[in-house]
């Protein structure tokens, strides 16, 4: 199985200069924890619901401020065409639970986000159920 027949496409995003608020009153109207920030058609950062909490609200920050200045500057990401078992690995690896999906190394353009819950939701494969478990075990 590969990462285009499970993602979750047409992903949406947030441009670079929102502040924390907007992108906080967006995760709850699209019932998010995850939204790339852009600038242009660049990706330049990720937030989540955690960063919100821990980086913002734990740090004492105005919701006024820039949702890029509590983003991860470090974008996890993989190809359309990978395979899951790598992806769950590579989540595990790396201590996350989704990751952005590029649709080739050429173009990098954004296509998608796949989660453990999608992979999880199209799971028929016993050892596959326990490696996601193991990787929830394990994020950030």
């Amino acid at each position: 199985m590969q990462v285009k027949e499970v993602m979750t496409t047409q992903p949406q995003y947030l441009k670079n200069d929102v502040t924390i608020r907007e992108a906080a009153r967006t995760m709850r109207n699209n019932k998010t924890g995850f939204e790339p920030l852009t600038d242009a058609n660049k990706v330049t950062g990720v937030i989540t619901d955690r960063d919100i909490a821990v980086r913002a609200v734990a740090e004492g920050k105005s919701l006024d401020d820039k949702a890029s200045s509590i983003a991860s500057e470090r974008v996890l990401y993989t190809y359309q065409d990978e395979d899951i078992e790598s992806v769950v690995q590579n989540m595990t690896e790396q201590k996350v639970q989704r990751l952005l999906v590029l649709n080739n190394s050429e173009n990098k353009d954004l296509v998608g986000i796949i989660t453990l819950g999608d992979i999880a939701n199209h799971c028929k494969d016993p050892q596959l159920a326990q490696k996601i478990v193991n990787a929830s075990r394990t994020y950030n």
